[in-house]
């Protein structure tokens, strides 16, 4: 008798002793994972066949049995009880009343409850209707009553799917691609759901409906482990949530780690990640065995027929040294040896991803298992091959996969291990860390063309974000790795310089253009000094491009582009030789002196909304030409100069939900006889969602701002306390810092902070309050980071003395914070 068995026994049957049962072993610590689900299981089958024994007494016909989840004996603390009550059809009114004696215990303990009362007939047409139903029919377990009515069952089921296969196997891939469509991939997910997305628990499941159906079968290696460890993972959020959930939200991963035993929720979401690959790519090899099978079977007649009975061939193409094509996929040649050629793993994927074939899984294996390792540094061939499967676009990234499941990957490049399936927590990243770098790779293939060293180009993208498994700054110790990892492969000293800048840099051109002043001289002097030549230009503008593309929609604009592409533009030409002038200030355009008369006149504020647009194909060589695309809107603002006016305008911007890009502040000159001093705002804003504020609300708010009878901090009070976030995360503290070498015309203070509502306004509140004056603004926002630049001065116009500086910075922090 097992410990369950005499748990059982001792307790009372009725639901108060199984409920107190169930509670002692869901709490008992030294029990988990598989020995716990299988003695609720086991705990739950025996109080269901007390039930049903106490109800069917002299009742035949009849038997209780588990299906889906339940069937399998996989109870999750919270998961649903899935029950079908079978019958012969002899006793409909004894059969009703056992239900009930069923259901109600059940539903009284609060537990979640799937049923159904059916005769074999009416089970196996539903299952025909409803492929749902067949699946969990598949895992049909005998709980109580008639033995020989749940077998007979379970035999019919099974004929029934293996007969059906070939009709019912598309319609079961179908559901698993929808599913994957709607709830994406668990092994890039933030948020994962355990269950329903990509590589989760349903596609497992579907993997066994397969298996089971003698037509073809998933790759059996990890797969049970990595079934086992999401289930595990589910089981603690199901005791950490009290929940029924799949969902694994960003509130409950360090409970859920600190359930499982591990050191934080990266170490859970990596484990994650990794049992999702395996599932993920089990799928894919096993759903193109289930079509190249189905294939076959429609052709093989006619076949045969054409070869007067006789068993075709499949016809084998070459690709290229040790490498063919057979039936769709690429596998290894006859005469091939991996053993004697260590350069073929990468020839093979190389020759796949130039194809856009998958590599077979049997192939995959015995590379992984009897190739040599490559010499160090590797053969011109080996970096060729290389830099051949990165430049093949989007089939790279199914190649690289089969690669990486077998862990070919690894060996290749041992610190990949370090950002394999490494999680991203930002909501900019739709990749883990390894993923990005392929997707990288996969967005700069489209741009070899416009560069004189693809390769480099490559190479860099899949190296930049290589040291985000190290502590501290992952761009100072990726540079390190990149040339060490470039030195290996092969290149010469000068590459690998290159390579290193390229990594050390790779964020260098997109926050400078859009958090500093490229008007500035000191800002692209100091870009030109860290990039050196215009060759290393030149990879960085497309690695930058590529790198932001592959990030997310979020971090990749025609405003980012055309910044970036003035930025490069004026770095290449001080790299050949000119030097940037110290700028002056712009004489007023004929509306900017227009506007500054009128709010001089009138002693208010007058404004004017403007959109910009420029041609898609000047911002980014990447995208076709076409229609204009917007960049934002002008506005430009003239008003009378008095304090409050950047938290004034910045707060009536941000109750009109317009996001700063951009802010310009001056002061501008008068003509003689015009008495007053005017300041000109000139700002680009975007529409966070919807159309843009009429001119004339803007104007009427601002004037109401300025004289003190709106209440915007206020206002925007009511905003953020409406604000959606999510429950339980808290966001890291604002930082602000100087950069004193930033500029020789104005001190940089940079605030790093959480976007929200109001965020400039209560910035430059701050500002007002420290009596500095503002010159410009560079906001940047990726996801739910704000990183905004302040061009400030003193009240003579100079730069601020350091110790001025730092107590600013400070004094801003804190109002930040508070």
């Amino acid at each position: 008798m097992t410990s369950t068995d005499a748990t059982a026994k001792a307790e009372d049957s009725g639901p108060s002793g199984y409920a107190a049962a169930r509670l002692r072993l869901l709490t008992e610590g030294a029990r988990s994972g598989p020995p716990r689900r299988t003695a609720l299981s086991r705990l739950t089958d025996d109080w269901l066949a007390g039930l049903f024994e106490a109800g069917a007494a002299g009742l035949r016909g009849v038997s209780l049995v588990a299906v889906g989840g339940y069937g399998r004996g996989e109870l999750s603390p919270r998961s649903d009880l899935d029950l079908l009550l079978l019958h012969d059809g002899s006793a409909p009114d004894a059969i009703a009343a056992l239900a009930d004696r069923l259901w109600y215990p059940v539903w009284d303990l609060g537990l979640a409850l799937d049923h159904s009362v059916r005769t074999p007939a009416e089970a196996r047409k539903t299952a025909a209707e409803d492929l749902k139903v067949q699946l969990g029919l598949l895992d049909a377990r005998h709980l109580a009553g008639d033995l020989g009515l749940t077998a007979a069952l379970r035999t019919a089921v099974l004929a029934d799917w293996r007969n059906q296969a070939p009709r019912r196997l598309p319609e079961l891939q179908e559901l698993c691609a929808g599913r994957a469509a709607r709830q994406g991939e668990l092994q890039y997910l933030l948020e994962p759901d355990l269950k329903e997305a990509r590589g989760g628990l349903r596609d497992a499941t579907a993997l066994r409906a397969v298996a089971a159906s003698w037509l073809a079968d998933a790759p059996r290696e990890g797969l049970d482990d990595a079934r086992r460890r999401l289930l595990d993972v589910r089981d603690a959020l199901h005791l950490t949530t009290g929940r029924a959930t799949d969902r694994l939200a960003l509130q409950e991963q360090d409970q859920v780690a600190a359930e499982l035993g591990l050191l934080d929720a990266d170490t859970l979401l990596r484990q994650v990640y990794e049992a999702a690959r395996v599932i993920a790519y089990a799928s894919d090899v096993t759903w193109r065995e289930v079509g190249r099978v189905l294939r076959s079977r429609a052709v093989r007649p006619r076949l045969r027929a054409m070869l007067g009975g006789g068993k075709p061939t499949a016809e084998r193409s070459p690709l290229a040294e040790g490498v063919v094509e057979q039936d769709g996929e690429v596998v290894l040649a006859r005469a091939a040896r991996p053993e004697r050629d260590p350069v073929l793993p990468l020839r093979a994927a190389a020759a796949a991803a130039q194809a856009g074939l998958p590599l077979s899984l049997h192939a995959v294996r015995r590379l992984a298992a009897t190739v040599r390792p490559l010499p160090t540094p590797w053969p011109a061939e080996a970096r060729e091959q290389l830099v051949t499967l990165l430049g093949s676009g989007r089939p790279t990234v199914e190649v690289w996969e089969a690669l990486e499941a077998e862990g070919l990957i690894t060996r290749l490049l041992p610190d990949w291990e370090r950002v394999r399936c490494r999680p991203q927590r930002n909501a900019v990243h739709l990749w883990t860390v390894d993923r990005h770098l392929i997707e990288t790779a996969v967005r700069a293939s489209a741009f070899t063309r416009r560069v004189s060293r693809p390769d480099l180009l490559l190479v860099a993208a899949l190296l930049h974000d290589i040291g985000k498994g190290w502590p501290g700054d992952h761009s100072v110790a990726g540079e390190i790795i990149a040339e060490d990892v470039a030195a290996r492969i092969g290149f010469d000293r000068d590459d690998v310089a290159v390579l290193g800048t390229l990594v050390r840099h790779h964020l260098l051109l997109v926050e400078t253009a859009t958090r500093r002043d490229l008007d500035d001289p000191a800002t692209v002097r100091a870009v030109a000094e860290a990039v050196g030549a215009p060759g290393t230009l030149e990879l960085l503008h497309a690695l930058t491009e590529a790198d932001a593309l592959a990030t997310g929609p979020a971090a990749w604009s025609s405003w980012r582009a055309s910044l970036v592409a003035d930025l490069v533009q004026r770095v290449t030409a001080v790299l050949a030789g000119d030097q940037p002038d110290e700028p002056e200030a712009a004489a007023p355009t004929a509306e900017q002196e227009r506007l500054a008369l009128e709010a001089a006149a009138t002693g208010s504020p007058v404004l004017t909304l403007r959109a910009q647009t420029q041609p898609v194909a000047d911002a980014t060589e990447s995208v076709p030409s076409g229609d204009p695309e917007p960049l934002g809107v002008e506005l430009l603002i003239a008003v009378p100069d008095q304090p409050g006016v950047l938290p004034a305008v910045a707060g009536v911007l941000a109750m009109h939900r317009l996001t700063v890009r951009t802010a310009e502040l001056r002061a501008l000159d008068l003509p003689d006889g015009v008495d007053g001093s005017v300041l000109l705002l000139n700002w680009r804003v975007a529409a966070e969602y919807g159309s843009l504020p009429q001119a004339a609300r803007l104007r009427a708010d601002l004037v109401r701002a300025l004289d003190g009878s709106l209440d915007i901090a206020g206002r925007l009070a009511e905003r953020d306390a409406a604000y959606p976030r999510r429950r339980g995360l808290v966001a890291p503290p604002p930082r602000v810092s100087v950069h004193p070498a930033a500029s020789r015309l104005a001190t940089v203070i940079e605030v790093r902070a959480q976007d929200a509502p109001g965020l400039l306004f209560r910035i430059g509140r701050a500002l007002e309050d420290a009596r500095v004056r503002v010159r410009s603004a560079h906001a940047s926002t990726l996801g739910s980071n704000a990183v905004d630049a302040f061009y400030v001065t003193t009240g003579g116009g100079g730069p601020m003395p350091g110790e001025e500086a730092a107590s600013v910075a400070r004094k801003l922090e804190e109002a930040l914070r508070a």
